[in-house]
């Protein structure tokens, strides 16, 4: 990865145009042949980028863009498309490479997985008297996340996710008409379990006569002591 701190300006043309009045900014390169421009600001969103594939050409200005200050030129092409992105280099205030080597990726923590292994293992959050059946409960389209009985005998297939939304709403409907098909569950009920359910979800859900769980993931692991919040 290539960092470089400069003084410049940039023009892009392509799909539509756009141009960065001269600042300082810093400019990424990367091993992808990515070059993204950010200012110091504006989160993690680049001012203006490239992405691949795309290549990079470096250039001496032209006698007027020398005499506007310009000391070099960096055009990225993109291989598919029309798509250019050219950089005017004005004053170079830093500019270093780094091998970051190979990154393994993001490994999120409180996915679906985690959280239903922990709810398999607290399915008492489901309601009093509940117990599991079967974690990954086959279907003809798919694996329900948790089978359970509830205290009265009936069963409860649970869908769950990072993030409630409608999606998984119609997921869990489907799988609820296909258990209801098998006189050894039905009757079957349902209930979207997440860390956070949106406010549309929750709607549909009530209207499929689904019921709804948060999960609160710290305080599965053990790690939130709820007893000591004020909230």
């Amino acid at each position: 990865m290539r960092l470089v701190v400069a003084r410049c300006s940039a023009h892009y043309t392509g799909r539509l145009s756009a141009h960065l009045p001269l600042a300082t900014r810093l400019i990424v390169v990367k091993a992808d042949g990515s070059v993204l421009l950010h200012s110091d600001g504006g989160s993690y969103k680049p001012l203006n980028w490239m992405s691949p594939p795309c290549a990079m050409a470096v250039r001496e200005p032209d006698a007027q863009a020398a005499d506007r200050g310009v000391s070099a030129v960096w055009t990225v092409q993109h291989a598919k498309s029309d798509d250019r992105l050219e950089i005017e280099l004005y004053d170079v205030l830093h500019d270093s490479a780094h091998d970051l080597g190979v990154d393994p990726g993001l490994i999120k923590d409180g996915v679906e997985a985690h959280l239903q292994t922990m709810l398999a293992a607290q399915i008492e959050l489901l309601g009093v008297g509940h117990s599991l059946i079967r974690r990954e409960f086959p279907t003809a389209i798919g694996p329900v996340d948790i089978l359970a009985r509830d205290a009265a005998g009936g069963t409860v297939a649970v869908e769950i996710k990072r993030r409630g939304e409608i999606d998984g709403v119609e997921q869990l409907t489907r799988y609820l008409e296909l258990l209801n098909r098998d006189p050894h569950l039905a009757p079957v009920r349902g209930i979207f379990a997440a860390q956070e359910i949106k406010p549309q979800a929750r709607v549909l859900a009530k209207d499929r006569g689904i019921d709804c769980l948060v999960l609160d993931y710290d305080a599965m692991r053990g790690v939130d002591d709820v007893d000591s919040r004020l909230f």
